[in-house]
C-alpha cells in the first residue's frame, strides 16, 4: 500500500470524530449542512400523474420521519403536477421539502425549479444521451463540449437563483456520460469529474446552494469517489458543499441494509455527509428508520482523542488494494476474509447448534453438510466440544482450556497479549492473539513479526472503534508486519437491525480499504446465532471481499419504474439464490440500468410499459420480452451460458 500525507484532505482527522463542516443550504424550512443534523430522506414510487397516491405515499413517508421528499419528474407534465401536489400537502398541514428528480429533460427542470424547494439533476445526462461510445476528443472538442453543457444548464441557474431554490448535483456511476467516460473511465475520477463540470458552471454563476452526490451500487467506488470529491473541493478552493450519500441500488431485507451501511456507514465514520438516503427495493418509508438509526449514531459521538495525529498514513484512501499478509492455515495471504463465530457464552453445544453456523449434520448419512455460510472457526471460549466437527472447522479456546485438549485436530489457543509475551506453549499450526490498542508495543510487534504461526485479533473499547482499529493496521504497516488480522467487535443488548447496520460500518469500513483477513462478531442478546453468522458474510460480500451467494443490484422503485420491482426481485431472487457468485442487476427504467449494472453478468431493465429488456453485461441479448415471460427467459439466457444449476450444492466432509 502507498503512502498518502496529509490524509486530512479528505476528512478532518483520523484519530478523532469531527464532522466536516460544510456550507449551510436552505431547503424550505429545513436547511441542510454545517452544524445541522444529518438529514433523512426518501423517494416516492408511485407515478407522479398519481396526485392521490403521490401524496398519501409522502405523508406515509413524511410521518416515518421523511424530511426531504423527492419525486421523480420525468418530463413535463409531472413537472406540472408538482405543484398540484405541493399544494394538496400543503392544504393537508405538510411543509416538508420537496425535491424534483429530473433526467435528461431540462425544460422540466426549470419549470420545477420553480415550484419545489430543490431539484435533482444528474450530470451525466441532463445534457447528453448515452449511447457508450469511446470518443477520442481533442482539448479543442473538450471545452466546445463544455460549453454546450453551460448554454443547457445556465438556464436552471437563473431560475434556481430567482427562486431560492436549491439544487443537488447527483452523479451516478452508472450513468456517466460518453465524454467522461471516454476522457476518465469508468473510475471515481470520472465521477468526480462529472459533478465538477457542472459545478464549475454553477460557481461562475455565483449559485452556491448545492448538494452534491457520488452514488454507485459498489461501495467501495461510492467511497472512493466521495472521498476524492472531498480532496477535489478543497485542491480547487472551492465551497465545502454539503454531502448527499447513498449506495443506489443496493437491493432488500438485510442484504440493501448492510450494503448501504457499508457504503454510507465508512463515510459517516470520517465526519462526511450531511443528508443521507437508503436505497431499499421496498415501500420508502422502510427506508427511513435504516436511514435514522444510521444517522443517530453520530448526533451524540464525542470527539475522543484515540491517538496523535499522523501526517503520513499508509493506506492510499483512493484506491483499493488488499494489505499483503502471510498464511496461516487459511486465514490472511490470498484466502478470502474467514468468519469467525462466537460460542464463548453457550454452556453446552451440540451438533445441532452448528446449524445457525452453516453446519448440517446427517445423521442416517452420518456426514456434515456444509452450506456456503459455514463459518471457518468457533470461538468456544471454556466450553468443550465432545463430538466430531466437520472437516473444514476449526475450534478456538481460551489458552488455558487449549492446554487440556491441544492434543485434538484442530483446535487452537485464543491468547492474550500477556500470555504470549511471557512465553507460552504454543500450536505449531495457529496461534490467536488478542490485543487492543494500548497491547501494540514494540516488543509485541517485533516477536509476530517473525512468528508464522500468530494471527492477531484486534478488538476496541473506543465509540469511534473503526478510527482505534485503522491506526492498529497503519502500526503494523508502518513496522513492515504482514502478521494476519481478524477485526473483532463486541455488541450488547441491541436490536438485530443495529447489530447489522453498526457491524456493517465498524467492519465493513475496514475491509473497504483493504483491511482485515477475518471477522469475529460478539453479540450477546443482539439476535440469534444464525443472523449473527449471516452478517459477517454479508458484510465480506458487501465490500467484495468474499462472495458467498448471488448478489442483486436492484434499484428503489421510483415513478419512473415500468413494473413491480418488489415482487419482481422477489420473483429473481427465489428462482436464482443458489447461483453463488452471480451478479443480477434489476433495474426498473434506463436511466441508470446499463451503467449502474455495468459489473453484473446479467440484467432485466423495464424498457417499456410491460416489456423487459435483458442483458449479458453490457450487451442487450432480448428486446421487449413481455414481462410475464422475462423472468423464465432470464433463467433460459443464465442455461444457454451453461452458468445454471438445478439446485444448492452441498459439499460433504
Amino acid at each position: 500500500m502507498s503512502s498518502v500525507k496529509a490524509i486530512q484532505s479528505y476528512c478532518n482527522s483520523l484519530v478523532h470524530y469531527s464532522r466536516r463542516k460544510s456550507r449551510v443550504v436552505n431547503i424550505g424550512d429545513i436547511p441542510l449542512g454545517g452544524d445541522h443534523p444529518i438529514r433523512v430522506q426518501s423517494m416516492t414510487t408511485v407515478n407522479t400523474l398519481d396526485t392521490k397516491g403521490t401524496v398519501e405515499q409522502s405523508i406515509r413517508m413524511i410521518n416515518a420521519g421523511c424530511e426531504y421528499v423527492r419525486i421523480t419528474a420525468p418530463g413535463l407534465r409531472e413537472a406540472k403536477n408538482l405543484e398540484v401536489i405541493k399544494k394538496e400537502l400543503r392544504r393537508q398541514g405538510y411543509t416538508t421539502p420537496l425535491v424534483a428528480d429530473i433526467h435528461f429533460t431540462p425544460n422540466a427542470a426549470e419549470l420545477a425549479a420553480r415550484i419545489v424547494e430543490k431539484v435533482r439533476i444528474n450530470p451525466g445526462n441532463y445534457a447528453d444521451r448515452k449511447k457508450f461510445e469511446q470518443i477520442d476528443y481533442s482539448e479543442s472538442s473538450y471545452q466546445a463540449e463544455l460549453e454546450r453543457i453551460r448554454k443547457k444548464f445556465i438556464p436552471l441557474i437563473k431560475v434556481c437563483k430567482e427562486y431560492g431554490t436549491a439544487m443537488r448535483i447527483g452523479t451516478n456511476h452508472g450513468s456517466l456520460s460518453d465524454r467522461i467516460m471516454s476522457r476518465y473511465g469508468d473510475t471515481p475520477l470520472g465521477m468526480v469529474e462529472s459533478a465538477l463540470e457542472f459545478l464549475r458552471i454553477c460557481e461562475d454563476q455565483q449559485y452556491h446552494d448545492i448538494v452534491i452526490s457520488m452514488k454507485s451500487s459498489n461501495p467501495q467506488v461510492m467511497v472512493q469517489a466521495y472521498r476524492m470529491l472531498v480532496q477535489k473541493l478543497d485542491q480547487e478552493g472551492l465551497q465545502p458543499y454539503p454531502l448527499h450519500l447513498g449506495v443506489t441500488e443496493a437491493g432488500d431485507g438485510e442484504d440493501g441494509r448492510i450494503k448501504s451501511s457499508v457504503g454510507i456507514g465508512t463515510l459517516l465514520e470520517d465526519g462526511l455527509g450531511d443528508t443521507i438516503r437508503v436505497s431499499l427495493t421496498e415501500e420508502p418509508e422502510a427506508e427511513i428508520p435504516v436511514a435514522k438509526l444510521l444517522a443517530e449514531r453520530y448526533s451524540k459521538r464525542k470527539s475522543e482523542e484515540i491517538g496523535s495525529d499522523v501526517l503520513e498514513y499508509p493506506i492510499d484512501p483512493y484506491s483499493y488494494t488488499r494489505r499483503s499478509t502471510r498464511e496461516v492455515l487459511n486465514i490472511g495471504g490470498n484466502q478470502v476474509p474467514a468468519v469467525i463465530a462466537d460460542f464463548s457464552l453457550k454452556k453446552k453445544v451440540t451438533p445441532a447448534s452448528l446449524f445457525a453456523l452453516g453446519y448440517w449434520y446427517s445423521v442416517p448419512l452420518d456426514k456434515w453438510n456444509i452450506s456456503d455460510f459455514a463459518c471457518d472457526y468457533i470461538f468456544l471460549g471454556d466450553t468443550l466440544i465432545d463430538f466430531e466437527i466437520p472437516g473444514t472447522l476449526g475450534l478456538i479456546y481460551n489458552y488455558e482450556t487449549w492446554k487440556k485438549v491441544k492434543t485434538r485436530d484442530r483446535v487452537y489457543p485464543f491468547l492474550t497479549a500477556g500470555d504470549y509475551m511471557g512465553g507460552a506453549a504454543m500450536s505449531s499450526k495457529l496461534n490467536v492473539v488478542y490485543v487492543c490498542h494500548k497491547d501494540m508495543t514494540d516488543a509485541l510487534l517485533s516477536k509476530i513479526k517473525s512468528d508464522n504461526t500468530v494471527a492477531l485479533m484486534i478488538d476496541t473499547y473506543k465509540e469511534h472503534g473503526m478510527a482505534d482499529q485503522r491506526l492498529m493496521f497503519a502500526k503494523l504497516i508502518q513496522h513492515n508486519c504482514n502478521t494476519p488480522v481478524i477485526i473483532g467487535r463486541a455488541y450488547k443488548d441491541i436490536s438485530a437491525e443495529q447489530l447489522q447496520l453498526y457491524s456493517a460500518t465498524d467492519v465493513g469500513a475496514l475491509l473497504i480499504d483493504g483491511l482485515g483477513d477475518g471477522v469475529f462478531l460478539a453479540a450477546e442478546n443482539c439476535g440469534s446465532d444464525k443472523m449473527v453468522n449471516e452478517t459477517a458474510f454479508n458484510i465480506l460480500q458487501a465490500s467484495r471481499t468474499r462472495i458467498s451467494k448471488t448478489e442483486y443490484i436492484s434499484c428503489p422503485s421510483c415513478g419512473r419504474t415500468l413494473f413491480d420491482l418488489q415482487d419482481t426481485t422477489a420473483k429473481i431472487r427465489s428462482r436464482t439464490n443458489h447461483l453463488k457468485g452471480l451478479k443480477i442487476g434489476i433495474m426498473g427504467c434506463i436511466v441508470n440500468g446499463p451503467g449502474e449494472m455495468a459489473d453484473a453478468d446479467y440484467g432485466y431493465v423495464g424498457s417499456g410499459p410491460g416489456r423487459i429488456t435483458l442483458y449479458r453485461g453490457k450487451d442487450i441479448v432480448r428486446r421487449h420480452v413481455p414481462t410475464e415471460e422475462a423472468v423464465d427467459e432470464l433463467i433460459n439466457l443464465i442455461r444457454e451460458d451453461g452458468k445454471w444449476i438445478e439446485s444448492p450444492s452441498l459439499i460433504e466432509s
